[in-house]
């Protein structure tokens, strides 16, 4: 079987997966290989995500590792055996590889949380206001490059759609809500857009005012989507250079206690939906 060329997220999480639990049973992978009846950089191509590894030979190296959490090992054996050719495979070779990997991710989340101190998170985006966000974006896009990434930011609503939606919680800073991004028009436009979507059983917006007393900038934005199982829950932090992925056991836990804190420092929903009111009446 050819290798992989670039392997997706997805499939890097599975191959840090079975490193870790390599690792954590304190075997080489020369004793890994030997297990399984392959050479060692067979071992290696698995565990940097270059190549596959079947159902089989998976539960046959857990069973090796000592690794007793059975819910996990079946979410692994998921992980490894998903076939999934989702609606993101239209812009591949059209847009940059974590395009995709993000809706993948979007696309197997149980649940998001989101901390947003800057910008509105990019699911509850207007085409007008994602436009806007892009159009700042340095070296600067051709108008075909923008307009992609504007159609796929809006494509992966398709979460919040069907008889089964992602629930989506997100925490949103006053910063946030007013800074002026795009004209007038579009900022009022992206307020009711919010307010349209907090409607949903599935969505829930809360705000964090300026006046709020405590928080002085406790947190940072951040992305939380829950995994099949808690340890394959991920945090996506963006930065200027791209966006960086976290699924380190602690790290995680450290991420889901600070989303907690910084959701109990917010209004509750009714109260968020009444300050966006204000606000947008404001504008």
């Amino acid at each position: 079987m050819a290798l992989r060329s670039e392997p997706t997220a997805r499939q890097l999480r599975l191959a840090v997966e079975l490193r870790r639990l390599r690792d954590a049973a304190g075997l080489t992978a020369r004793e890994a290989a030997a297990l399984l009846g392959v050479t060692a950089p067979a071992i290696s191509q698995i565990e940097s995500g270059l190549a596959g590894v079947s159902e089989k030979r998976l539960r046959l190296l857990a069973s090796h590792y000592a690794c007793t959490d059975e819910e996990f090992i079946d979410a692994l054996v998921t992980m490894a055996t998903d076939r999934t050719r989702g609606w993101w495979e239209e812009y591949r070779g059209l847009l940059p590889t974590p395009f995709l990997n993000l809706s993948e991710l979007d696309h197997h989340s149980r649940f998001q949380y989101n901390v947003a101190i800057v910008f509105v998170p990019g699911l509850l985006q207007t085409a007008d206001y994602a436009r806007a966000v892009y159009a700042t974006r340095v070296p600067e896009l051709t108008e075909e490059e923008l307009e992609l990434r504007v159609r796929h930011r809006l494509a992966r609503r398709v979460i919040f759609e069907g008889p089964s939606p992602t629930p989506f919680d997100a925490v949103i800073h006053e910063a946030a809500l007013r800074t002026m991004v795009g004209t007038r028009t579009a900022a009022r436009a992206q307020l009711a857009h919010i307010l349209e979507l907090s409607e949903a059983d599935h969505i829930t917006v809360r705000v964090i005012p300026f006046d709020r007393e405590g928080f002085s900038g406790g947190s940072s934005s951040m992305a939380y989507l829950g995994g099949s199982v808690t340890k394959l829950d991920t945090v996506i932090r963006d930065g200027p250079t791209g966006a960086l992925y976290i699924d380190a056991e602690d790290q995680l836990a450290t991420y889901r206690a600070r989303f907690h804190h910084v959701r109990a420092m917010a209004l509750e929903p009714g109260h968020s939906r009444d300050f966006i009111q204000r606000l947008a009446k404001e504008l």
